[in-house]
């Protein structure tokens, strides 16, 4: 039998864990360690799972394949590419394809849904009607249908090449895209730019200077004639300097297609369209929302101040709203970045084409699909990070 004094340093210690697990900040960090380590063994053992029958299959594991030489073509890239590069840069090129597609779309969006959200809320009932049944319409078509209209639309009811629509002199419908006059390279842009990036940021330089001069002050300096020289007259110069060019890359038909300008294809024309109207529906929404969460007493001042309906709008409403408008517009950005994907659906090559070729091409589909995991993740993380810091630019700094 144990003498009783034996159990006096065991029950000492488990006194003491007992109150240190009483503590509120030890049990939180307890928990999530617990959470965390199970998270990794977990992970670890599909590891060691998908490892093992990959090496049973002899189905070599790795990035190398990266390195390999493509063999395939893609139909439209930003950057030089033939079959003869690697997968790593036919990778690449559907990445920049899908970035191309979501940042055109997530401008054209926010306009659009900014004016039809507007327009659900005027007086006109004619406009706020047609407003809502663009809304009510849209959103309620699955995205894949309306890719399939649109490509089918572009495809199908346009002309070939020889018979192509020429609505405005350089500019020619088909149904192998939309071709557009070009204006020609020239050295003079490439200083234009420069001009242009200093400017803006002495721009924002003069806007951080006039705002600490009216919190000082209360009085805010007129910043905008100086805002738009820095803008305008640096860049105007920098090209009339450089040659004033101003020669346009005409389209042409040569043999069955055209060459010269610059060529929308139809997939990326149907994939743009598809995601812009779809998504404006829902920013509409968000932005009417918006609208409506501030205070009718907000816009009864400015209209007793004289103000106009759309200065009332500009000025004193919208920037109310936009502090409520902006997370969930966020929620709606990272999601046309992610439909994007759908364009696999009408032959665009995004990144998820690029990738499924070089899947079934490589058979390495864990390290495929991990690069789309990836990707993705970071492209919305990006927008993510982006529009957190805009929300707390626009948020009301109290004092």
């Amino acid at each position: 039998m144990s003498h009783p004094a034996e159990n006096k340093p065991a029950a000492g210690l488990f006194e003491s864990l007992a109150a240190l697990l009483r503590d509120r900040t030890v049990r939180r960090w307890v928990f999530q360690l617990a959470v965390t380590l199970s998270l990794v063994s977990f992970i670890g053992l599909l590891v060691a799972i998908a490892a093992g029958n990959l090496a049973r299959q002899g189905i070599a594991t790795g990035y190398g394949f990266l390195t390999g030489e493509a063999r395939f073509e893609i139909s439209e890239s930003v950057i030089a590419y033939s079959a003869a590069n690697s997968y790593g840069r036919a990778l690449l090129v559907g990445f920049l394809n899908t970035l191309k597609v979501s940042l055109v779309a997530i401008v054209l969006a926010t306009v659009i849904g900014t004016a039809v959200g507007i327009a659900r809320l005027s007086s006109n009932r004619l406009l706020a009607g047609v407003a809502g049944a663009y809304v009510e319409g849209l959103r309620n078509i699955p995205l894949l249908l309306q890719l399939s209209f649109w490509y089918g639309l572009l495809t199908v009811t346009l002309p070939v090449p020889r018979a192509a629509l020429n609505p405005v002199e350089g500019v020619y419908l088909s149904n192998r895209g939309v071709v557009l006059p070009m204006l020609e390279p020239h050295a003079a842009f490439g200083y234009a730019g420069i001009c242009l990036a200093f400017g803006a940021a002495i721009a924002v330089l003069l806007n951080r200077l006039a705002a600490r001069r009216q919190e000082r002050t209360g009085r805010r300096t007129v910043i905008a004639p100086a805002v738009l020289f820095v803008l305008f007259v640096p860049v105007l110069a920098a090209w009339y300097f450089g040659g004033a060019p101003a020669a346009l890359d005409m389209p042409r038909l040569q043999g069955f297609n055209f060459v010269g300008g610059v060529r929308l294809s139809p997939e990326f024309a149907a994939l743009l369209f598809g995601l812009t109207a779809y998504s404006a529906t829902f920013i509409a929404e968000t932005v009417r929302g918006g609208i409506e969460a501030v205070s009718a007493g907000q816009s009864e001042a400015g209209r007793s101040l004289g103000l106009r309906p759309g200065l009332v709008m500009r000025l004193i409403i919208l920037p109310q709203a936009i502090r409520m408008i902006i997370p969930p517009i966020t929620s709606q950005y990272l999601n046309m970045t992610k439909n994007s994907s759908l364009g696999v659906a009408i032959a665009y090559p995004d990144l998820v084409a690029v990738g499924n070729v070089t899947m079934n091409q490589t058979g390495q589909a864990i390290e495929v699909v991990s690069i789309f995991m990836i990707v993705y993740l970071t492209i919305s993380l990006a927008i993510s990070g982006f529009m957190n810091w805009y929300n707390h630019r626009m948020a009301l700094v109290t004092r």
